[in-house]
């Protein structure tokens, strides 16, 4: 995740003689994260969703590949990653806690695009870029992502994501779900429309 950041423009006041009478530095704007992510195993239901482009289905309705048509711009996904929390017993005190891990939340990445692919003897890897808006309607999310109470009940956001949000990072001991690479429903209320 790299800042894509835009420097502020620095005003500068001068007297007539040519002296610095007044100085405010320019602010910068975060206008948001170009990603890169590897992945070593994708499947087509994944790709058409950070993507946009369509998958193709084989005979029994099995998605079973995807078409590279165009990037699209006008979709959008959230993307949820879990980075585990190395050292110590980080959750030694915590009764029912195995772990903690580092959750990053992108609400909204859009131009999702599949890197250059080289076909090999060799394993593979699929690289996607893309670019996060801010805003995506997130709010707490509809996936239970931290403790929402002190016996360690798995919950969803304590507080909504903010409409000017690029990312939102947490340290948590709510463990990552199983990967599930078919279409899974999304529920919560969460607004759908990118």
């Amino acid at each position: 995740m790299n800042a894509n950041v835009e420097e502020g423009t620095d005003v500068e006041y001068k007297a007539a003689n040519g002296r610095i009478c007044g100085f405010k530095r320019g602010c910068p704007s975060l206008k948001g994260y170009d990603i890169e992510l590897e992945f070593f195993d994708l499947s087509p239901a994944f790709i058409e969703i950070v993507t946009g482009n369509p998958v193709v289905y084989g005979f029994d309705g099995t998605p079973i590949g995807i078409d590279d048509c165009s990037i699209r711009c006008n979709t959008g996904f959230a993307l949820e990653l879990w980075a585990e929390v190395l050292g110590d017993d980080v959750c030694e005190e915590e009764a029912s806690g195995t772990g903690a891990w580092i959750y990053f939340l992108l609400p909204w990445v859009t131009g999702g695009q599949l890197g250059n692919i080289e076909p090999g003897s060799e394993a593979t890897n699929l690289t996607l870029t893309g670019a996060t808006r801010a805003g995506g309607a997130w709010g707490t999310g509809p996936y239970d992502v931290m403790p929402i109470d002190a016996a360690g009940t798995p919950g969803p956001l304590l507080t909504p994501l903010g409409s000017g949000c690029h990312r939102r990072t947490i340290v948590t001991t709510i463990e990552p779900p199983e990967a599930v690479g078919a279409y899974t429903p999304v529920t919560g209320g969460l607004c759908l429309a990118s």
